[in-house]
């Protein structure tokens, strides 16, 4: 999935039930335009962006936490060894530890 996409996705899982049209009122913005950005159709500006966390009660990084929202498992594990790239041995370890614990118990 693309950027665009995932950040749509991203900001409709942050609103969950709370209706379109009350966040894009408290956001100053139009239901419908949410609506485009949820869909992945537009980019917001950053001072959109800013608003709508402040609405959403998040910090607006939290838009770019992509990893919940993506599908391919192809995508997910090219990020998670991009992680691990860079880290030493006792880091590797540790990584794996913590992944053996949440998989295997």
């Amino acid at each position: 999935m693309d950027n665009l996409t995932l950040f749509g996705k991203r900001l409709r899982s942050i609103r969950g039930r709370r209706s379109r049209a009350s966040i894009a009122e408290a956001a100053r913005i139009s239901s419908g335009y949410l609506g485009e950005l949820e869909r992945g159709e537009k980019w917001p500006a950053l001072d959109i962006i800013v608003e709508l966390a402040k609405v959403l009660a998040v910090p607006p990084g939290t838009f770019f936490e992509f990893e919940s929202e993506e599908v391919d498992s192809r995508v997910l594990r090219e990020n998670l060894a991009s992680v691990l790239e860079d880290k030493d041995t006792r880091q590797l370890q540790q990584a794996l530890r913590v992944v053996k614990a949440l998989y295997i118990g």
